[in-house]
């Protein structure tokens, strides 16, 4: 009985796919959506970036916009009380919110998810609504307001449009927010971490401070920082809570909305604005991904 001839076997080059190949398999799904993502954030950021350099006519460029922007007096206390106040609701969230993370992780499961609607409910409510339910509640005549005066506590809500209004409405989603964002990173402490602590004698003030601090760290301060930029971005609130009122608090989206609407600062100031604020969310973007990596080591 005959050998038949043996099959040769198939070259490197043809069992294996071209890098190109390989690269377009695993980019073509995806592909919609980096279109979409394309026309919908690249493209509008790329204009507002030439914009923002542009003459009046549009027919060269210039630094006069950011030159004007950066001596405005008005734009300076826009960008920094924007900071202020974006600082003052990411801090107040990270120490309410890292608490009620905690608790909210060492919840039976069943509990846990009731918790959890009741946060992503919250966490989505901003806008119109918030200025509804804050004047609705903290208003001259809101539920509030009146219990407070019918106890004969002469204690008055703060007003919607300054400093101290805008906190306690931002902090209704963003307290929630923060919970959502920091509950994943609870689970990295471990209930053995703890036990062995014990068996060192150790209290858990310094297990918190040894162990637990360190590894929650890079976590919580990725979430404030997401807070952080989240709150300087704010629009809809704002709007809704001060309108176009000569005494509203100064911010960033107001001043944008006041320029888009026709103001005496010119049309180019906006794109400026605009600029800024995408070079906030950058850079926060950067400082999020350093500190979650960091963080991720405690996982190997």
């Amino acid at each position: 009985m005959g050998a038949g001839n043996p099959t040769p076997a198939p070259s490197a080059g043809a069992a294996r796919p071209s890098r190109l190949a390989r690269l377009l398999g695993d980019w073509l799904p995806a592909l919609p959506l980096i279109l979409v993502a394309g026309a919908l954030l690249l493209t509008p950021c790329l204009v507002m970036l030439r914009a923002s350099f542009a003459t009046a006519t549009g027919s060269g460029f210039t630094l006069a916009n950011w030159i004007g922007v950066f001596g405005s007096r008005s734009a300076q206390t826009a960008i920094g009380d924007s900071l202020l106040l974006a600082f003052a609701v990411a801090t107040i969230a990270l120490v309410v919110g890292a608490p009620l993370a905690w608790v909210l992780s060492r919840m039976a499961r069943g509990s846990r998810s009731l918790y959890l609607g009741l946060l992503n409910v919250a966490a989505n409510f901003s806008g119109i609504g918030i200025g509804f339910a804050f004047v609705a509640a903290l208003g001259t005549y809101g539920m509030v307001t009146l219990m407070l005066r019918s106890t004969g506590l002469d204690l008055a809500p703060p007003p919607a449009n300054s400093f101290w209004g805008l906190v306690i409405a931002y902090e209704y989603t963003n307290v929630p927010m923060f919970v959502l964002f920091s509950l994943p990173a609870m689970s990295l402490l471990r209930e053995e971490w703890w036990e062995a602590a014990k068996c060192c004698s150790a209290s858990r003030a310094q297990f918190w401070w040894h162990i637990g601090w360190p590894v929650l760290r890079p976590f919580l301060l990725a979430s404030w920082l997401l807070i952080f930029t989240w709150s300087v971005g704010m629009y809809g609130t704002p709007v809704a809570l001060m309108g176009e009122s000569p005494n509203a608090y100064p911010l960033i989206t107001i001043d944008m909305s006041r320029t888009l609407q026709g103001s005496l600062f010119g049309s180019q100031r906006m794109p400026v604005m605009a600029v800024i604020l995408m070079v906030f969310a950058i850079v926060s973007l950067l400082l999020f991904r350093l500190l979650t990596r960091r963080g991720l080591k405690w996982l190997t």
